[in-house]
């Protein structure tokens, strides 16, 4: 039975920090990610992940409606906008120096 433990501790451990540092912040992410899709309302400027900064104008099921520069309308899907952006310092300025 000692043996047993003593060859599947070093086993165990790295599974369980594997688990910790590893698995658990990214569950973590995708679900914060996953509230502030949920939470998008009319009117919020975002960025999606490919750098476009927008207004939303409209929210659908798995799509949202927003608006760039010179009012040129784009449809996207709702995990293309990009939470860490779109909360990042100073991307608030710059979507709305975008959509005047």
């Amino acid at each position: 039975m000692e043996q047993i433990i003593g060859n599947f501790g070093p086993l165990l451990l790295i599974m369980v920090v594997f688990f910790f540092f590893i698995i658990r912040p990214q569950m973590k992410k995708a679900k914060e990610s996953k509230k502030f899709r949920e939470e998008l309302q009319k009117g919020a400027n975002i960025v999606t992940i490919g750098g476009i900064h927008g207004k939303v104008l409209e929210i659908r099921d798995t799509t949202v409606l927003i608006e760039v520069e010179s009012k040129t309308k784009m449809v996207i899907e709702k995990s293309a906008i990009s939470p860490e952006y779109t909360q990042g310092a100073g991307v608030s300025e710059l979507a709305q120096g975008a959509n005047k």
